[in-house]
């Protein structure tokens, strides 16, 4: 596993899921979590799309990446929607360090570019395939959705901030606490 502001100077973390701020209301990681992890192929192919972006001056910023496989089940007791989140039979591609959720930032602002859902929104406009949205919103969407997947990764179709690693399905799932992760 790699801690991604390892690789990435520029990128920004907003750790949804070591706050109240998610849709469970409840804090999932240790309050104090301010790294998050991925697989090495992933990581250095995130920062690939990161260097990318910065020749736009835009930035990633990661609501999440590596998950303990534990808060997947805790996911599952909540919504039991394959749709949005990982069925514990299967994992998830988060549990194995090979998806991120993550958003495109202005690095001279550091303001988030308007996906035109926030993250986390369970509902059709977050899909991929949605197009009942501005035009601005959806070229947002299609520059994010091109780079990602030009390095390598592939979109989650009910949610436009999540990516994930191509072979992700080829590593195990982990249930490694936050807090037991090692920077490397």
């Amino acid at each position: 596993m790699k801690e991604l502001s390892t690789l990435i100077p520029h990128i920004v973390y907003d750790l949804k899921y070591a706050s109240k701020n998610n849709f469970t209301g409840k804090a999932l990681y240790p309050k104090n979590t301010h790294k998050t992890y991925l697989r090495a192929p992933a990581a250095y192919a995130l920062a690939l799309v990161q260097e990318e972006l910065s020749k736009q001056h835009l930035g990633i910023k990661v609501f999440d990446a590596y998950r303990p496989y534990s808060v997947t089940v805790s996911f599952w007791e909540l919504i039991k929607d394959e749709r949005y989140v990982a069925h514990p039979a299967k994992a998830s591609g988060h549990n194995r360090g090979l998806a991120i959720d993550c958003t495109l930032i202005d690095l001279r602002t550091g303001k988030e570019l308007d996906m035109g859902t926030s993250f986390d929104n369970f509902t059709d406009t977050a899909h991929q395939t949605f197009t009942n949205l501005p035009p601005a919103i959806l070229a947002n969407r299609k520059l994010f959705r091109d780079v990602m997947t030009k390095y390598g990764f592939r979109i989650f179709d009910t949610e436009w901030w999540h990516y994930f690693w191509v072979n992700d399905r080829e590593y195990e799932a982990l249930d490694i606490p936050v807090r037991n992760l090692r920077m490397r």
